[in-house]
């Protein structure tokens, strides 16, 4: 199966530079038997994806129309049809996908750094550069179809399920090396992922965010330290 990036474009190459950095070996998967034609079916798939992206973020879960994303994806509708049978079956698809991709920016991220301030401060760096360069994948993740899509709700907690452990793990750590004092990792995880989130959505309503997006960043960072009384704050960033 093609794993689908939606950040992946050539106009966000800041995002594509931040992202290959982090990126592992087993994530990028070489085609194999009959490339061209595998090349040429994961173009289209992908196009439609990407159009689906921003067809959803601007005209919403039910304004938005199968004619509205093949349109903008410049594909006939019969190969919409192909892969999807309808369209709450390709936004939940796109869902998935989507918090995947921005569940491994973030892990990739807090695993390529050793202290607690340098892996925070590397999470929000991936998370702040997506939604800036591509602010219709953030705002899916994290309003989109909401209430409307049924089938949606488990995924979506599934998705803030694994966005509050990637965040758990480097608390419990430094709970673990004493670094900070004795709390409920997961409560914290749980308020550290809300906030960011909230501070992140309200970013993408200023005019020219990604003027603000280094500050945004830098601000979280301080806030996260004072969060979880982290003995080590003023030194080490």
């Amino acid at each position: 199966m093609t794993i689908f990036y939606p950040v992946y474009s050539t106009r966000n190459e800041a995002v594509v530079r931040l992202l290959t950095h982090h990126a592992s070996p087993s994530i990028i998967m070489p085609y194999r038997s009959t490339e061209k034609t595998r090349q040429k079916k994961d173009a289209k798939r992908t196009a439609m994806m990407q159009a689906a992206v921003r067809v959803f973020a601007e005209k919403g879960y039910h304004t938005a129309t199968i004619r509205d994303v093949v349109s903008e994806a410049d594909v006939a509708i019969g190969t919409f049809y192909f892969y999807f049978p309808d369209k709450e079956t390709l936004f939940v698809h796109l869902y998935e996908e989507t918090a995947d991709f921005l569940l491994q920016a973030i892990a990739q991220a807090i695993n390529s750094r050793a202290t607690f301030p340098q892996k925070v401060s590397a999470a929000l760096q991936a998370y702040v550069s997506i939604a800036v360069y591509e602010p219709a994948v953030v705002q899916m993740l994290l309003v989109g179809g909401v209430g409307a899509v049924p089938s949606l709700e488990i995924k979506r907690a599934d998705f803030r399920e694994r966005l509050t452990n990637i965040w758990q793990r480097p608390v419990d750590a430094s709970i673990e090396k004493l670094e900070m004092p004795p709390q409920n990792g997961r409560r914290t995880a749980e308020a550290l992922a809300g906030a960011f989130d909230e501070v992140v959505l309200n970013l993408l309503l200023q005019p020219e965010p990604e003027l603000e997006a280094d500050a945004a960043v830098h601000d979280m960072v301080d806030f996260a330290l004072r969060a979880t009384g982290y003995r080590a704050a003023t030194s080490h960033h």
